[in-house]
């Protein structure tokens, strides 16, 4: 164990540097020979030259006929590692205060999906981001959610009445507010529901929190603690961001039971 130990560390510390990294990832879609990259990056050739060499020795890149490198199937495998540890690093002081809570190993180890993503803070800017989502969608809004802002409530039901299908999932400890049962009521909640625009689930405690329609998604954490947490997001409308937050929602879906509004209090 020992061995394999050393043998992994010195593969960590031929990432420890920024161009090699950057070699990594720029080869992942285009072959490059040491020349050509020196000067996509506008550093020196024999630098460049010199983490070739370093990145070729330890079996992450190949050379290939005419003087081009590519990745070996292990330099592949190790860059789809990374993008996890950039979102994890962009996002460190957010994760000194939140966690995974108990979002399963595979979609945390699946997080480097998450990582071209925008860090929204405060509550005022969450709501306005998650108004755009319910604003922007044509086809669906899938949600997972802890809490209901009253005030999100009527822009979500008048995309719903364009005929956009809504799934959510609520916790049975949801945060009701006062006079949303005469608020859905009022807007016609019930008949949307005998259409078929509105289906919806529950979970005992939902921690995570996702908003999502066919093409952007947010996601807010739990806090260290359990609890969750609308007053940070990070959103995106990245393909990889949207696919990720989409499967977790799926996965929840199919676990979840069946809704029972007596378990909510305003």
């Amino acid at each position: 164990m020992g061995d394999l130990i050393d043998e992994t560390a010195d593969y960590v510390l031929e990432l420890a540097s920024s161009q090699r990294l950057s070699i990594l990832i720029g080869l992942l879609t285009k072959q490059y020979t040491p020349t050509a990259f020196a000067k996509s990056i506008d550093s020196t050739k024999q630098e460049v030259h010199r983490n070739f060499s370093r990145l070729e020795k330890v079996g992450l890149v190949k050379k290939n006929v005419g003087g081009t490198y590519s990745l070996t199937t292990f330099g592949q495998v190790v860059c789809t590692q990374v993008p996890s540890l950039v979102f994890l690093s962009q996002n460190r002081r957010y994760f000194e205060e939140h966690n995974f809570g108990d979002i399963p190993h595979k979609f945390q180890m699946r997080c480097g999906q998450l990582a071209n993503s925008q860090y929204v803070k405060g509550v005022t800017k969450v709501l306005e981001t998650w108004k755009s989502i319910y604003k922007n969608s044509h086809e669906y809004i899938y949600e997972i959610l802890s809490e209901v802002p009253l005030d999100l409530i009527e822009p979500l039901i008048k995309q719903v009445k364009k005929g956009v299908k809504f799934n959510y999932i609520f916790s049975e400890s949801a945060v009701v507010p006062k006079g949303r049962k005469t608020l859905l009521k009022k807007l016609g909640f019930d008949k949307l529901m005998e259409k078929g625009l509105v289906e919806r689930k529950m979970e005992k405690n939902v921690k995570t929190v996702v908003v999502l329609n066919e093409k952007e998604a947010c996601i807010m954490f739990p806090t260290l603690n359990g609890e969750s947490d609308i007053s940070e997001m990070l959103y995106s409308d990245d393909p990889m961001f949207h696919e990720w937050c989409l499967d977790y929602f799926r996965y929840c879906w199919y676990g979840s039971d069946v809704f029972k509004e007596s378990k909510l209090k305003e």
